[in-house]
């Protein structure tokens, strides 16, 4: 499809269910991980329906809970010699740039570089 320019039109999706579920994410510091659970139920349900580009961001938003569970499961284990606190804390802070720079990119309409990375979406070099 073109506009009337012969400028391809790209459909840019709708990234509102995108950022609420980064939003119920963020939201689930406050609610236990209920919002989170939520949260990625919302993504595995919406990113059926999804152009391309917004696929990009319900992988990434998947992967993200599924990286924090492990590493949450990982660091309680690790309370026992007091490292797990550390953990812990480091997981709450790589969560949370996770979701600060998933929703940037969702609101500059931009598809995550790297979805399946265990890191912060970043491309490959």
């Amino acid at each position: 499809m073109t506009d009337s320019n012969n400028v391809p039109v790209v459909d840019k999706g709708d990234t509102g269910m995108v950022v609420i579920v980064y939003w119920l994410y963020l939201a689930g510091f406050l609610t236990g991980g209920i919002t989170s659970v939520i949260g990625v139920i919302m993504a595995y349900v919406s990113q059926g329906d999804a152009p391309p580009w917004l696929r990009t961001h319900y992988r990434f938003q998947i992967r993200t809970f599924w990286l924090l569970f492990l590493f949450t499961v990982i660091s309680g284990l690790l309370t026992v010699i007091f490292i797990g606190i550390l953990t812990g804390l480091l997981a709450s802070i790589w969560f949370i740039v996770r979701c600060v720079k998933g929703m940037a990119w969702a609101q500059a309409g931009q598809e995550v570089p790297d979805p399946a990375s265990w890191m912060l979406g970043e491309a490959k070099k």
